[in-house]
């Protein structure tokens, strides 16, 4: 399974189409591990790109701290699940903590 984390200044950003990278992070879930991790930039913040991007990458599930309603739900029709409210910190423990069920999310901190 593939993750994506956006990542700005090596944490995870707290705003999502404005990030400088995304942590790519390849997970065995069933022994809840990485096993893989690649950092990429940004291809940019256009509406509806990332959606496609990312699921062109393989990716799954996106875990950011705050991402507006229209790109939540183009992430849902791209079929890739979202995680919101995640705290600004670094992306593989992120991952990990979500993997484990402990993951602190807290309020969406976009509010478009």
């Amino acid at each position: 399974m593939r993750y994506a984390v956006p990542v700005t200044g090596g944490l995870v950003s707290t705003h999502f189409g404005h990030c400088e990278h995304f942590a790519l992070i390849d997970v065995d879930e069933g022994r809840k591990e990485i096993l893989k991790k690649e950092l990429v930039p940004s291809p940019g913040h256009e509406p509806g790109l990332l959606p496609q991007w990312l699921a062109d990458e393989g990716v799954s599930v996106v875990i950011a701290s705050g991402m507006g309603s229209r790109a939540q739900s183009l992430f849902r029709q791209n079929h890739i699940d979202v995680v919101i409210g995640a705290p600004e910190s670094d992306p593989e423990g992120a991952v990990l903590n979500y993997l484990n069920g402990v993951l602190a999310t807290g309020n969406n901190i976009c509010d478009h």
